[in-house]
């Protein structure tokens, strides 16, 4: 009786040894693998719809950016417009200055022909006061009083020198009258359509310059729904940084958590055993021995503290630091090293890790995102669709393949984007490798 009963105390010990071994070690109750789980499908919902909201915002700075390049283009064309006719308005100017010229030339001559035809008509006016004066003398008295032949001809002579020249003066009188009156009427012609033209190509320009107007306001606008989009792509693009952040501390304690679960379990299992052994030997029946362990695919801090190049044989060919972005023309900091090589060449990890992010990653394009512990993690962008070769949450070895490379997202050519963060904040990656 007292041998079992002694059987019975070593049984009840070893069940709270492992009630003991089970029980968290801190003064709080630790939360469970399942609970943290839950945490991490939450962050999934968050990284999703964070996802979503980029893509959004991606799509509308794309539609904004097509819209401002159409009216850039009908600026041009706008622009163009206005140079031809200001080149009008200029040559119409011209032609109205030498047509106020012409003007003014005719205005002269104008005023020398009827000096002429005033000193013309003072010469008729002599004339017929001569003849009146002479009284009623005729050109065939005049050739009849003749006293000889020669004087004949003398005086048929001048009279026919006489006719000529009256008729000379008619003549000219009214060719001075005629050429006046028809210059004048010309200039005025010329000028009042020079005038309309002008009038008219004022007008014009008018309208082009209003288009031209609209046009840049619709420029500055979607200038700003660019801005505002990249604005929302970058504050989206930290929330994916810090959910990255968040997903990776959940899987370190999600990690720790299945550690504790499968220790209780072991012990468990050692407890029951060994109580099931007590028993057996209480009753006089056999021993027998047992256990068991699983594993999942947990987190992994394997980071070893060097770096591997992601891009075996490529070409560094951007570095880290302030630059104007190729694509966005905007001036700021390049957070990471670019490394060039061929569509579809293998990206390798860095370091051993947990795969935080696979997936679209606003102008990252198709990136991977590993923590590798001690607040170290690398990215990966710019991957080629249907390239990324992890998923989240999955381990990863140094050197493993995980991508392949592409030029997704804000890029002018295949490349891998290659990004080193300590604690969030971006470093420069040739420090690590």
């Amino acid at each position: 009786m007292g041998k079992q009963l002694k059987k019975v105390a070593s049984v009840m010990a070893i069940m709270l040894l492992a009630a003991a071994v089970v029980q968290p070690g801190h003064g709080h109750a630790a939360k469970s693998s399942s609970e943290i789980q839950k945490e991490l499908n939450a962050v999934e919902q968050k990284a999703h719809k964070a996802e979503l909201q980029q893509k959004k915002a991606q799509a509308q700075k794309q539609k904004s950016a097509a819209l401002k390049k159409s009216a850039q283009k009908s600026l041009s064309n706008v622009l163009q417009a206005i140079n031809e006719v200001n080149s009008q308005l200029s040559r119409v100017s011209n032609n109205i200055t030498k047509t106020e010229s012409g003007l003014r030339q005719s205005k002269k001559d104008l005023a020398e022909a009827k000096e002429r035809i005033k000193a013309r008509e003072g010469m008729i006016d002599t004339r017929v006061r001569m003849m009146y004066t002479d009284g009623r003398v005729s050109y065939l008295d005049v050739l009849m009083s003749s006293t000889s032949f020669s004087d004949f001809v003398e005086r048929a002579d001048s009279l026919r020198m006489i006719v000529d020249q009256d008729q000379d003066i008619l003549a000219q009188h009214e060719k001075d009258k005629q050429f006046v009156i028809v210059t004048q009427n010309k200039l005025k012609a010329q000028y009042a359509y020079a005038k309309s033209l002008y009038s008219e190509k004022a007008a014009r320009k008018g309208e082009l310059d209003a288009k031209e107007n609209e046009k840049q306001r619709l420029i500055a606008k979607y200038d700003l729904q660019i801005e505002n989009a990249e604005e929302a792509t970058a504050a989206q693009e930290q929330a994916l940084w810090d959910l990255a952040d968040k997903r990776a501390a959940l899987y370190r304690e999600k990690t720790a958590a299945e550690a504790q679960e499968r220790a209780a379990a072991e012990a468990r299992a050692a407890a029951e055993a060994a109580a099931a052994a007590a028993a057996a030997a209480a009753s006089g029946g056999g021993s027998s021995s047992g256990g068991g362990g699983g594993g999942g695919n947990s987190y992994q801090a394997s980071g070893s503290g060097l770096l591997g190049v992601p891009v075996i044989g490529a070409r560094l060919s951007s570095p880290f630091g302030y630059r104007t972005n190729p694509v966005t023309g905007i001036y700021k900091l390049h957070a990471g090293v670019d490394f060039a090589a061929p569509q579809g060449t293998p990206i390798i990890a860095s370091d051993g890790g947990t795969v935080v992010v696979a997936g679209a990653m606003s102008g990252y394009g198709n990136a991977v995102i590993i923590d590798h512990g001690n607040g170290i993690q690398t990215l990966y962008g710019h991957i080629r669709n249907g390239g990324v070769m992890v998923s989240v949450g999955q381990s990863v070895s140094k050197g493993q393949k995980i991508a392949e490379v592409g030029s997704t997202g804000n890029s002018t050519g295949p490349h891998c984007h290659f990004e080193v963060r300590v604690n969030g904040t971006a470093v420069d990656p040739m420090g690590y490798l």
